[in-house]
């Protein structure tokens, strides 16, 4: 078992959050070293660039820039982060999207735990993504968007335009693909229909959402059916069905 500390730098901009999320590293969490602090972008990239950590608790509103102009400038992306943030729906849509960690302020003390243990977990395993950087590329590239979808031995990585459609059944996903592949992914349907709604996604059905670019064709019925480009068949909920249809009036 790896036993090297976890080489850690705190990005934030207000001093008390800083001493206090040190003060919770250093008594609540096992493994991990602090080897320097920023309070503002530039310092955050010239020490991150210098010193090279594993992993950067990163705040995400700083005066002169945020978390993204710091994931640009740094050199590499070779860390894990764990984002700091005030509650922001846009923010936390983006975070669940690449599936990085972050934390609400104030700092609790259970889910700072969670994280670290999380993180921990994903720089044990040498074959899984940069969640970091897919958050990035994600925020620089969004025509290319790429989703990530937790297995049981990590993650996946999936561009969103190559999903054709999404099946949900009790607690679990399956995501179909433009090669004929599927994924089975333990998260309920509405965790997509949130991600997914303003990616030119809908979800038709109590069980179905599909990516309007592979619709193929509309068959009539009390709510109809699509076939998608596959050749899948997906079945439209009445109730849906005024609306999907007013979107090719």
């Amino acid at each position: 078992m790896n036993t090297t500390p976890i080489r850690t730098i705190i990005v934030d901009d207000e001093l008390a959050a800083r001493e206090t999320l040190r003060t919770y590293l250093i008594k609540y969490c096992t493994g991990i070293e602090i080897i320097g602090e920023a309070s503002d972008v530039p310092s955050a990239i010239s020490i991150i660039n210098e010193l090279k950590p594993a992993l950067v608790f990163l705040d995400v509103e700083m005066p002169f820039g945020n978390a993204f102009d710091v994931l640009e400038n740094t050199a590499e992306i070779g860390f894990e982060t764990i984002f700091i943030t005030a509650f922001s729906e846009y923010a936390i849509k983006a975070f669940n999207f690449s599936a990085s960690y972050y934390i609400l302020k104030p700092v609790d003390i259970q889910d700072l735990l969670k994280a670290v243990t999380k993180v921990k977990s994903l720089l044990s395993q040498k074959s899984t993504p940069n969640v970091s950087q897919i958050l990035y590329e994600n925020f620089k590239y969004p025509e290319n968007k790429k989703l990530v979808l937790p297995t049981t031995n990590g993650f996946e990585v999936v561009l969103v335009k190559n999903i054709i459609r999404l099946s949900g059944s009790s607690n679990y996903t399956e995501i179909y693909l433009i090669d004929g592949k599927k994924k089975v992914v333990s998260r309920i349907l509405k965790v997509f229909e949130d991600m997914l709604s303003d990616q030119g996604f809908m979800r038709i059905h109590k069980s179905h959402i599909i990516n309007l670019e592979h619709i193929k064709s509309y068959h009539k019925g009390k709510g109809g059916s699509i076939e998608l480009t596959d050749g899948s068949e997906v079945e439209v909920s009445p109730n849906k069905k005024q609306e999907l249809l007013a979107l090719f009036k």
